[in-house]
């Protein structure tokens, strides 16, 4: 066994060079070297009487250098963004990403994933899958960080980095510099400043809030068929309280209605007599729609079992919710679906606002008070200058936004326009115009509206029924962004077709922030 004893030695002189290697400061392997060549670094003072320094910690990204590509920062990772970042050409623009997810939510079909109609997964995009070069080019990255300041004179964006709680690892804060920057950081949910609503209600925009609205509706379930629970308990548990008749709250009201019919009446029989929905609306529901389609709307929520209450909530508890007019309404899950506004960190910034608070832009979608920064989406609204009414804030909106803006940005760098302060005489083409396509929204029992007018008093075609279910769903289906993510959602949809939503349920992991983070 000579030979076996010469190949431990040598793997052993091999590990002994290696742990060498890595303890001497002065010497760095050729992949340390090229990830962090475009960072800044401030070494820590070095301490006397000891012979190693202080691990280096990096400040942030500088200015780009001549000989670099300039440099695309984005604040946020939703419809806007991710379309810019799409489309933006990679050969003129080095892309960074500021955003606290890792991923885009495609938001019209999430409420789906609430009952398990389909998986987490089929709703969300990697940013890395939306622009391969944030994985693969040596000078983009993605930071999963929240801005917390822009310094429009020096062009760097302040950032601090998202953490799982001040216990575990202390938030750390860096600078990030930029040739252009696209602020996209979306919208909050309004809670119109009623008292225990961000502590009791769980708003439907993100990925955690719909595994919350599932882990909590199927513990209700569990509990409420527990020996000893009083029937008013049991109400109460199973009582789920939308608040808000819009698209979303009426599209989560139809699929929830539709998991009790289908789900809820065979696997939990001894409850079936106490689950029940109510969806509460100040005015009507699905406003922007056309008449006819909101009564057909509501006749058929109706018939599926859904209370619909007109009223204002005017207050908010642990366990139930008061109405303007004194009423009590108990609820054992609250889902808040009210419209959304600009987040604080909008309300800070020193930049010009439009009407309702958002970033004031031209009609170039250019921030006109400061070089190199635009501003879309949701957190974005015309100046009124521009004699233009402020944008609602949609999926398609946004989505129309970042892909103008990557178009004007790619014709910028064409014209070598850029560097930061370098774009003050570049040709900017056509100003952004917005058309509106229509308006879907499905209420369950495979019925669907379809809304194709292009305002509130335009004439167009509305439908409303099994066809329009048809065409909502292979609406969205053409538009989740990968191949991947489309044969996801179409063999869930198969899936609960043939088995049932329970089923899904019933296997879900809920671990979807360990796939991508």
């Amino acid at each position: 066994m000579a030979w076996f004893r010469k190949l431990t030695q040598i793997s052993a002189l091999k590990s002994s060079l290696t742990k060498t290697k890595f303890r001497n400061p002065n010497q760095q392997t050729l992949s340390t070297s090229v990830f962090l060549h475009n960072f800044s670094t401030e070494p820590e003072p070095i301490q006397q009487a000891t012979k190693t320094q202080n691990p280096i910690q990096y400040s942030g990204l500088p200015a780009t250098r001549p000989e670099e590509k300039p440099r695309v920062v984005v604040l946020g990772s939703g419809w806007a963004g991710c379309r810019l970042m799409k489309d933006i050409d990679t050969n003129i623009y080095d892309v960074v990403c500021v955003s606290p997810r890792n991923h885009m939510v495609f938001t019209p079909l999430l409420a789906s994933t609430c009952v398990g109609t389909l998986e987490f997964r089929s709703v969300a995009e990697p940013i890395g899958r939306i622009q391969p070069s944030i994985s693969r080019e040596p000078g983009s990255y993605f930071f999963l960080a929240n801005c917390t300041g822009i310094d429009t004179q020096n062009h760097q964006v302040h950032c601090e980095t998202v953490t799982d709680g001040p216990k575990n690892l202390k938030p750390w804060n860096f600078k990030v510099s930029y040739d252009k920057l696209v602020i996209a950081l979306g919208a909050v949910p309004s809670t119109f400043g009623i008292r225990g609503v961000n502590e009791h209600a769980i708003f439907l925009r993100e990925v955690y809030h719909a595994q919350e609205i599932r882990r909590k509706l199927l513990l209700n379930l569990m509990l409420s068929d527990v020996p000893g629970i009083s029937d008013d308990e049991k109400r109460r548990l199973l009582h789920c309280v939308v608040v808000g008749g819009g698209p979303t709250g009426v599209e989560f009201s139809g699929e929830l209605s539709d998991f009790i019919c289908r789900d809820v009446h065979q696997r939990y029989a001894h409850v079936k007599d106490y689950i029940h929905v109510t969806l509460i609306e100040a005015n009507d529901i699905l406003s922007s729609f056309d008449d006819r389609l909101r009564r057909y709307a509501t006749r058929q929520l109706t018939k599926s079992g859904v209370r619909l209450v007109r009223g204002i909530v005017k207050d908010v508890h642990p366990q139930r919710i008061i109405l303007s007019d004194g009423t009590s309404v108990p609820y054992g899950l609250l889902v808040w679906s009210t419209g959304v506004g600009p987040s604080p960190l909008i309300k800070s910034l020193d930049l010009p606002k439009s009407p309702g608070g958002r970033i004031g832009i031209d009609e170039w979608l250019r921030v006109p008070s400061e070089q190199d920064i635009f501003a879309i989406g949701d957190c974005s609204g015309f100046l009124g200058s521009t004699g233009k009414e402020v944008l609602p804030a949609l999926a398609q909106v946004a989505e129309r936004q970042g892909k103008y803006l990557a178009e004007l940005l790619n014709r910028i760098g064409k014209a070598d326009g850029g560097r930061a302060n370098s774009a003050k005489d570049a040709d900017l083409g056509n100003k952004f115009v917005y058309k509106h396509l229509g308006s879907m929204a499905t209420i369950g029992r495979f019925k669907a509206l379809v809304d194709l007018r292009q305002s509130k008093e335009a004439k167009g075609i509305s439908l409303a029924g099994f066809v329009s279910w048809f065409i909502w769903r292979s609406a969205y289906l053409s538009r989740v962004i990968s191949w991947r993510n489309r044969f996801y959602v179409a063999i869930n949809w198969a899936t609960t077709f043939i088995f049932g939503l329970s089923a899904d349920l019933r296997n879900k992991r809920g671990e979807f922030g360990s796939l991508y983070i």
